[in-house]
C-alpha cells in the first residue's frame, strides 16, 4: 500500500475512533444526569411526604383555617348588623343603629343639597369596603328630635359614633378643602385619622377611587337649615 494512502486511511481509523469515544463519553454524561434527576425527584418526594406528616405542619395549617372560619362567620355577624352597604335609616332606626354596632358613620342630610349628594357619593364608595364601621344616613327633615339633639345646624353632618357616643363630626366640607372637587381617598383619610374607619380595608382588595370626576359647586339655601354650600 501506498504510504500516503496508508497514513490516510489510519488517520481516518483514528478521527472515526475519536468520534465513536466522544459519543460514548456523551452518552455516560446523558444517563448520568437523567440518574440524578431522578434522584433529586425521589428526594423531592420523600421531602414532601415528611412535610405532610410534620405536626407542626399541621398545626400551622389547622390555625390558618379556623383563623379563616372566623373571619369568615364574623363578617356575616357585621352583614347581618347592616355592615357593608350605605343604607338610610328613618328616625325610628336611629337610636337601634347607633348602639347596635361599635363604630357608625351617620350622614345627616338633605334631598335637595348638592354637596349632600357628593357626601353620599364617597360614603357608597366607602362602606363596602371597611366592613367594621357601619355607614348610614338620616334625612335631617325628617328626624327633628335627633338634629336638635346632636345639634345638627350644618349640611351635609357626618356625626361619627363610637358604642352609641357621638364624638367627633365633618361639617361640611371644611375638613376637606372646603372644595367640592374631594376624593373619596380625601375623605377616607380623614376618617382614618379620625379613627372611625381601620387603617387596613377588610374587603377583597379594591381601593375607594381616588380619581371622582369634579364636581360644580352650587348653592342651595333652606329656611329650615343652612346648607354648607351657603356662604
Amino acid at each position: 500500500m501506498d504510504p500516503d494512502s496508508f497514513r490516510s486511511t489510519l488517520s481516518t481509523l483514528n478521527f472515526g475512533n475519536v468520534m465513536a469515544a466522544a459519543a460514548r463519553d456523551y452518552q455516560k454524561e446523558v444517563l448520568a444526569k437523567e440518574k440524578s434527576q431522578a434522584t433529586a425527584s425521589n428526594n423531592e418526594e420523600v421531602d414532601l411526604d415528611e412535610l405532610m406528616d410534620d405536626p407542626e405542619l399541621e398545626k400551622l395549617h389547622a390555625e390558618r383555617i379556623a383563623a379563616l372560619k372566623k373571619e369568615v362567620e364574623k363578617r356575616e355577624v357585621l352583614k347581618r348588623q347592616g355592615h357593608g352597604e350605605y343604607r338610610e335609616i328613618t328616625e325610628g332606626e336611629f337610636l337601634g343603629e347607633v348602639t347596635g354596632s361599635e363604630r357608625v358613620i351617620c350622614h345627616f342630610y338633605h334631598r335637595e343639597f348638592y354637596r349632600c349628594k357628593i357626601m353620599d357619593k364617597h360614603l357608597k364608595a366607602l362602606a363596602p369596603v371597611h366592613l367594621n364601621t357601619k355607614f348610614v344616613k338620616l334625612d335631617a327633615e325628617n328626624a327633628p328630635f335627633f338634629v336638635t339633639k346632636l345639634a345638627v345646624k350644618t349640611l351635609p353632618c357626618v356625626v361619627l359614633f363610637r358604642n352609641g357616643i357621638a364624638f367627633d363630626r365633618l361639617v361640611g366640607f371644611q375638613d376637606l378643602g372646603g372644595k367640592d372637587d374631594f376624593t373619596t381617598r380625601a375623605l377616607e383619610n380623614l376618617l382614618k385619622r379620625k379613627g372611625i374607619i381601620d387603617e387596613k380595608k377588610q374587603d377583597d382588595g379594591e381601593d375607594a377611587d381616588d380619581g371622582e370626576d369634579h364636581h360644580k359647586s352650587r348653592s342651595i339655601r333652606s329656611s329650615k337649615m343652612q346648607d354648607s354650600d351657603s356662604d
